[in-house]
């Protein structure tokens, strides 16, 4: 399965260490994870949510991900989560799911849906776990907004 990363080229580096320092919607600081997607498309607008279009940052690039086969995945469906879970901030029950996941070591990829499109999922990936050394990243590109994203409706 391949899965893609949008991150500023300073962040290329795929050890989580981002989501260490400064935790996030799935992970407790401290907890080190690598945030994906399943498509480069939801993986531009997991970024661009968080994005206001005099902050769009010149260094953007995509990174794509295999995780084979034999890399355990678990799934976590959007009925096992709390009725607030796309609620923003992320409810403080999704970074104790995700970090409980990730010290458990129980599998290396955790898979959830996208709180912007529920019915696409998003790929958390412990650098932690023993698989973690099978999931090969690939070479990253160079990636930036169409212009016409930032466009306003003139009604």
């Amino acid at each position: 399965m391949r899965v893609w990363r949008l991150c500023r080229q300073a962040h290329a580096r795929s050890d989580g260490e981002g989501a260490r320092r400064y935790g996030g919607r799935w992970n407790e600081r401290g907890t080190a994870l690598v945030y994906t997607s399943e498509t480069a498309s939801l993986a531009a607008l997991e970024y661009f949510v968080h994005l206001d279009p005099e902050d769009a940052p010149p260094d953007l690039i995509l990174i794509p991900a295999d995780i084979p086969a034999s890399v355990v995945v678990r799934y976590v469906r959007a009925e096992e989560l709390p009725s607030d879970w796309r609620s923003v901030p992320g409810p403080d029950a999704l970074a104790r799911i995700g970090t409980a996941w990730a010290q458990s070591l129980d599998t290396a990829v955790l898979s959830v849906p996208s709180a912007i499109i529920p019915e696409e999922r998003n790929y958390l990936i412990n650098p932690a776990h023993s698989a973690f050394r099978d999931i090969t990243f690939g070479s990253a590109r160079p990636f930036s907004f169409d212009p016409r994203i930032w466009k306003r409706s003139r009604r």
